[in-house]
């Protein structure tokens, strides 16, 4: 078995374009959401969400390649070159066959199935772009990227809701810690805010109407993100062979499903969760320093996942730091996991817990450290990434700074 680091970083969110703005706009409690430009206000019930402003794709893609990528594609493409380029790694001596490229969404190309829809249905037409079905599939991120790098290991999307990005990161993880693999390129992408989805989750009656406020008792519901999140993985003895910078290990990973409810989340599947994340990195509930919760801010949400988080650790759930930073970058449902764990890694490579903004008042249910409204600089040796998705399906992941 093998250990597995961290060595390269790639993100875009509503907090900036790569993964450093990403990182310092979350410790300095700046907040992403705002609001929609992308859809008329007049046709939407909800005018706030968490967009990625100011992307310039004809500056990323050449017109060829942009008639046949979605903007989640596109995402996660911007993502997954800053990331390899962060690491240093090269795809030589074997490497391009024996690295993985593992890429979640929630929906995939949501745009290009939005506007398809809009022909048909709003303008009559019997036909759609030739390239529509390559351009939607959810596991056209992973293609993107294996077709840029020439990667010819492992490669799939991954979709499972809201924890679609941690369940790619964590069996990226498993595969090189098993032999599998020696290196992945893994995270998750979303590109959501189009008409049509978010007439979808106006529906569902779980949405803010101004801002997210997790575990707070005037919390209004979740705020919509977009974005993408990519790590490179590799062998930890790889890593340090070749003097790469290691932001992190990723030590451990929990998978359950509820097997219940689509929408009511289970505290105890969660918990299940939490506790093989831990049994695997060989963490004791004590000695857990920071948890980048799930947070959505919705009403049943947040008082599920605190309740799983002290049947996971018992009586060291109140000396564990908690923050959600879904309240600056919004829940970016497929990429949520990936947003979080580009944070994650952060938080312990610069020993700064990010905060959880626009921190009101604690709701009774909800009575954790949630790290109000300002970061902490701490000691963070370990740590975990819950994502915990609709239908009951919750991934989390374990990190480790290596001493």
């Amino acid at each position: 078995m093998h250990r597995v680091a961290i060595t390269g970083l790639g993100c875009i969110s509503a907090l900036g374009h790569d993964a450093n703005s990403h990182w310092r706009s979350a410790v300095e409690g700046v907040s992403g959401i705002g609001p929609i430009t992308a859809i008329p206000p007049e046709k939407l019930k909800i005018h706030v969400a968490a967009e990625v402003k100011g992307f310039d794709a004809e500056k990323h893609f050449d017109p060829v390649k942009l008639a046949v990528i979605d903007p989640y594609s596109q995402y996660a493409l911007v993502a997954a070159r800053e990331a390899i380029a962060d690491s240093g790694l090269t795809f030589d001596h074997g490497l391009h066959d024996d690295t993985a490229v593992i890429i979640g969404t929630g929906i995939g190309g949501a745009k290009t199935i939005n506007e398809d829809s809009e022909r048909i249905f709003g303008q009559g037409k019997i036909r759609t772009p030739p390239m529509s079905i390559p351009k939607l599939m959810p596991s056209a991120a992973a293609s993107q990227v294996t077709m840029e790098y020439g990667l010819n290991g492992p490669a799939f999307g991954v979709t499972s809701a809201c924890s679609s990005a941690n369940h790619a990161i964590g069996e990226a993880y498993w595969m090189i810690k098993s032999g599998r693999a020696r290196a992945a390129v893994t995270g998750g992408s979303e590109a959501c805010l189009v008409f049509g989805s978010m007439l979808g989750w106006q529906a569902l009656r779980v949405l803010s109407v101004d801002t997210c406020r997790p575990f707070c008792i005037d919390r209004k519901g979740m705020v919509l993100g977009e974005g993408a999140g990519v790590l490179v993985l590799e062998r930890l003895e790889d890593a340090q062979a070749r003097g790469a910078r290691i932001y992190a290990e990723i030590a451990g990973m929990g998978m359950t499903s509820d097997a219940g409810s689509l929408t009511d989340p289970s505290a105890e599947g969660a918990a299940r969760a939490i506790r093989q994340a831990l049994d695997e990195a060989e963490i004791a509930p004590e000695g857990l320093h920071y948890i980048n919760a799930h947070g959505t801010g919705t009403g049943q949400n947040d008082v599920a996942e605190t309740k799983a988080i002290h049947l996971a650790l018992g009586e060291a759930a109140s000396q564990v730091a908690v923050s959600s930073t879904k309240s600056m970058h919004g829940h970016g449902l497929g990429a949520a996991g990936a947003l979080e764990a580009v944070i994650t890694a952060r938080a312990i490579a610069d020993q700064i817990a990010p905060p959880t903004a626009n921190f009101t008042m604690a709701d009774p249910e909800c009575d954790l450290d949630y790290i109000p409204n300002a970061a902490r600089s701490m000691t963070i040796d370990t740590a975990l990434s819950n994502s915990f998705a609709f239908g009951g399906l919750n991934a989390v992941l374990a990190f480790r700074r290596l001493h």
